[in-house]
């Protein structure tokens, strides 16, 4: 057994370039100076024939088509057996509806997401008959594959955009966003796209790891307000920073873990553009930045 990841999606929510944007990177994506990106999904294998999707993006169709471990070997025969969600943001809940077509999977989350899911009754388009729907106890191991054991357990988050209520707490730690541990063979695999802060606990859990995907939605706090894009900081929506004192880069920095990816980033993050200080200073710290497609095998 050997373990496979294959980015599927590296952006945030929105891709890039996004469609109702005019930002630096969104025009440099269009014109094709920097890669265009779809949104965030990660497929994983423990033996490169049968796979598991962490988070259903809006672009899974295109997703799927674009890599060929994920195509169909016959009729109505998928090599994805299970889908695993992180929360219920729409960008990680909507490509459920593309899966709708009569086809075999399990469906992992913790209870509250599948119970976001079931609020909705467009949801039902997934037959009961073919999608076995498991509800996961953090905590609890179990076999996202075979040969691969996950762990779902609390990251600070928040209840997705169109669950907020009057009042929003940011660093809420429930059910209601996860982190997922991957254990396959000796090697430890963590994937985190949303995240809000860098806890004590997490940063034990995470310490030593073989590898980390990890929420990179943003360079600095205030960097939607400084593009004119919108009006929110980071911390507002439950995202941790990439740089500065308090970011991501600064409180893994002593962890000892042996490879580091960026997932999940906002279409106005300088680090997508290859050239820029912001993408040096990270790579420098030992960071990659994910790309569409981007495989990493352990």
């Amino acid at each position: 057994m050997a373990f496979r990841a294959r980015v599927l999606g590296a952006a945030a929510g929105g891709g890039l370039p996004q469609w109702n944007c005019g930002c630096e990177n969104c025009g440099l994506a269009r014109s094709g100076a920097i890669p265009s990106l779809t949104q965030s999904s990660l497929a994983v294998s423990a033996d490169g024939e049968t796979w598991a999707v962490l988070n259903a993006s809006p672009d899974i169709r295109e997703q799927i088509a674009a890599n060929a471990c994920l195509h169909p070997t016959g009729p109505r025969k998928s090599p994805i057996r299970s889908v695993l969600l992180t929360n219920g943001d729409i960008d990680h809940v909507a490509g459920l509806l593309s899966l709708r077509e009569q086809q075999p999977f399990t469906l992992f989350a913790t209870g509250e997401i599948h119970g976001v899911l079931s609020a909705n009754p467009i949801f039902d388009a997934l037959s009961a008959e073919k999608v076995s729907r498991q509800s996961i106890e953090v905590g609890t191991p179990f076999d996202l594959l075979e040969g691969m054991e996950a762990t779902l357990f609390p990251v600070p988050g928040k209840v997705p955009l169109y669950m907020e209520a009057a009042e929003v707490q940011t660093d809420l730690e429930g059910e209601q966003t996860v982190g997922v541990e991957l254990v396959c063979g000796p090697e430890r695999i963590f994937y985190i796209p949303g995240c809000a802060l860098v806890t004590e606990r997490l940063a034990d859990r995470i310490r030593g790891a073989d590898l980390l995907f990890f929420d990179g939605t943003l360079w600095t706090d205030d960097e939607m307000q400084r593009t004119g894009v919108g009006t929110k900081t980071g911390r507002r929506m439950g995202h941790i920073s990439m740089s500065g004192p308090e970011g991501s880069i600064a409180a893994m920095a002593e962890m000892g873990i042996a490879r580091k990816i960026f997932v999940h980033m906002n279409n106005t993050n300088p680090v997508l553009r290859p050239v820029s200080p912001e993408r040096a200073e990270a790579e420098a710290a030992g960071w990659r930045i994910a790309q569409d497609g981007m495989e990493i095998t352990l």
